[in-house]
């Protein structure tokens, strides 16, 4: 994995792929509390996230726990101290703000997600566990799981490319960030949702690595969710379980 993407990158501008200046030093104190407060809040929020998902879609429950795993990776990342939101290297050798690129990244990440979820939908095991993810979307009301998805995906970039990974050192930082994001999203017991995680997570992982901030991974995130959430539904329209509410609120037979 790790020689492919050195492969990869050898094949990108280099304005993409080498780091931009930072001085985000801070001293072993703050170091220390930075991964004492990332630790756990990775355990709450992994907590709520699983139940989240173990409620019917369009309750307020399920609206309620999103929107509290969203509050508690916001209120964790800030907590931990100081976040940027980063610079990128334009062809001018000018540094601003990260905001065409990350977009246009996030339009790609969703195109070869599409196309994957065209192979996916037929498959045995990932074909249902994605299912099982879009029910939200196709039983929701629009606005709420809009508004859900952009708040999650937003705070995931502020605790896991924010807090977490300056937590995780200067060694390998996105490998162990994109690892604890895995894990945190293994308590919904979706695989396909663990499967996107670890590509995603290395994904805005190298973004906020080169870009020194979350301000790149945020922007691909919300474009790519929320051009998944537009357009993944239709493609398991005919599928008969997403009309089917979650697990935990089906019905139990009696053994």
């Amino acid at each position: 994995m790790r020689a492919a993407l050195q492969r990869l990158a050898a094949r990108l501008p280099a304005r993409l792929v080498e780091k931009v200046p930072r001085d985000h030093w801070e001293s072993d104190a703050a170091f220390r509390r930075r991964r004492r407060v990332t630790a756990g809040v990775s355990v709450a929020g992994a907590g709520l996230l699983g139940v989240s998902l173990s409620r019917k879609p369009d309750s307020p429950a399920f609206y309620g726990l999103t929107l509290a795993v969203a509050g508690t990776w916001v209120a964790g990342g800030m907590a931990s101290g100081p976040l940027h939101l980063g610079w990128v290297r334009t062809p001018g050798n000018v540094l601003r703000r990260p905001l065409l690129t990350p977009v246009v990244s996030g339009v790609a990440a969703f195109g070869v997600f599409y196309a994957a979820a065209l192979v996916v939908r037929r498959l045995p095991v990932l074909g249902p566990a994605v299912t099982r993810v879009l029910r939200y979307a196709h039983q929701g009301s629009p606005a709420l799981v809009l508004t859900t998805t952009l708040a999650n995906g937003l705070a995931e970039e502020v605790f896991f490319r924010g807090a977490l990974f300056a937590a995780a050192g200067t060694r390998h930082p996105v490998a162990k960030s994109t690892a604890v994001y895995a894990l945190a999203t293994a308590a919904t017991r979706n695989p396909a949702l663990v499967l996107t995680s670890i590509v995603m997570g290395l994904l805005f992982g190298m973004q906020r690595r080169v870009t020194g901030g979350i301000q790149a991974p945020a922007l691909t995130h919300l474009t790519w969710s929320v051009l998944m959430l537009r357009f993944l539904p239709p493609l398991f329209r005919d599928s008969t379980s997403i009309a089917v509410g979650a697990p935990a609120e089906g019905s139990r037979r009696g053994g």
